[in-house]
C-alpha cells in the first residue's frame, strides 16, 4: 500500500511543487496539516494517553525522528525536485534501499540473504532502465534529493528501534508534528510573505495541496505500520517498486505513450517483488523451524 501511494505521490508532488511555491512553504504547510490530522486522530482514539507512558529514551528517539525524518529532508527533497526531472528524483530516492541496508546491518543486526539481494538488484535495475544515470548532471537539485534520501534512511533505523514498543500513530505524530514546526519556523524566516499567502491559496493550489496532504497522510500511516511488522530492509525494498507506478501515470497523463523500456521495467519490478516475497517467506520458514527445534 505504501509503495502504491508513494508512486502516485511522486507524480502528484512534481506537479504540486511547480504550482505552490516556494518548495519550503509548500512542504511546511502540507506537513503541518498532516501533523494536525494525525494529532486529531490520537485525541479522538484516546491514544494520546499512551504518550504519558513513554520513557526518556523513547522521547529522545521521537524528537530525532521529527528532526531527521520530518523536517530537513522534506525541504531538501522538494527543493531538489523543483530543480530536476521527476524521473531523476525518483531514481535517487529509490537508492534508499542501499542506504537502509548499509545502516540496518550494523545497527539493527539485520541480514540480507542472497535471494533478498537478488530481489533488491532486480528492483533497483528496474529503476535504472528508464533514463539511468546517463541523464544525471550531478546538479545541486540531485545532491539535495540524495541528502534527503540518506536522512530518511537514518530515520528508518531510528523508527525501527522504537516501533516495537511505541504505537505507530504516536511515531507518525512526532515525525509530522515536530518536523512541521521546524519547517514552519524556517519558512517564517526565509519566506514570510509566501507563507502567509500560502494560507490563502487559489482554487488550483488548494486542489493540489489537498491531494498531497491525503497522499502524505496515507503514506506515513501505512509506512510506519509496515516498519513495525517487517524488517527495515524488506520495507525499503518494496518501496522501490513505487517508481513503476509513477512512470505508468506519466505514460498515461504526460507522454501518452508506452515504450519498450517501460515494459522491461515492469517485468523486472514484478520479478523483483516475487523474488522478494519468496526470500521473506523462506526466512520466516527457517526461523519457525529453528524455533520449533529449540
Amino acid at each position: 500500500m505504501t509503495a502504491l501511494i508513494s508512486g502516485v505521490s511522486n507524480f502528484v508532488n512534481k506537479i504540486a511543487v511547480d504550482v505552490i511555491k516556494p518548495p519550503l512553504v509548500f512542504t511546511a504547510e502540507k506537513n503541518a496539516i498532516v501533523g494536525l490530522l494525525i494529532i486529531g486522530a490520537l485525541i479522538a482514539t484516546f491514544k494520546w494517553q499512551k504518550i504519558k507512558k513513554l520513557n526518556k529514551r523513547e522521547v529522545i528517539y521521537l524528537l530525532l525522528i521529527g528532526i531527521i525524518g520530518g523536517s530537513l529532508p522534506f525541504y531538501l527533497f522538494f527543493t531538489g525536485l523543483s530543480q530536476i526531472p521527476a524521473i531523476n528524483g525518483a531514481i535517487i530516492n529509490k537508492t534508499l534501499v542501499i542506504w537502509v541496508a548499509i545502516l540496518a546491518i550494523p545497527f539493527l543486526k539485520e541480514k540480507m540473504s542472497p535471494l533478498l539481494m537478488i530481489a533488491v538488484a532486480f528492483l533497483f535495475y528496474a529503476n535504472l532502465i528508464i533514463g539511468g544515470f546517463a541523464k544525471f548532471q550531478f546538479s545541486q537539485g540531485e545532491l539535495f534529493v540524495l541528502m534527503a534520501t540518506i536522512l530518511w534512511a537514518v530515520e528508518h533505523v531510528l523508527a525501527k528501534k522504537i516501533l516495537p514498543h511505541v504505537d505507530p500513530d504516536i511515531v507518525t505524530a512526532a515525525r509530522m508534528g515536530f518536523g512541521s514546526l521546524i519547517l514552519l519556523g524556517a519558512a517564517a524566516v526565509v519566506a514570510p510573505v509566501a507563507l502567509v499567502k500560502g494560507f490563502m491559496p487559489t482554487s488550483t493550489q488548494f486542489f493540489w495541496m489537498a491531494a498531497t496532504v491525503v497522499l502524505l497522510l496515507g503514506y506515513v500511516t501505512t509506512w510506519y505500520r509496515a516498519l513495525k511488522f517487517a524488517p527495515v530492509t524488506v520495507v525499503a525494498s518494496v518501496l522501490v517498486s513505487a517508481t513503476l507506478i509513477t512512470n505508468v501515470l506519466s505514460a498515461i497523463f504526460v507522454t501518452h505513450a508506452w515504450s519498450l523500456d517501460l515494459g522491461i521495467q515492469a517485468f523486472f519490478t514484478v520479478a523483483g517483488i516475487v523474488i522478494l516475497w519468496i526470500a521473506v517467506t523462506r526466512t520466516k520458514t527457517n526461523s519457525n523451524s529453528k524455533l520449533s527445534a529449540a
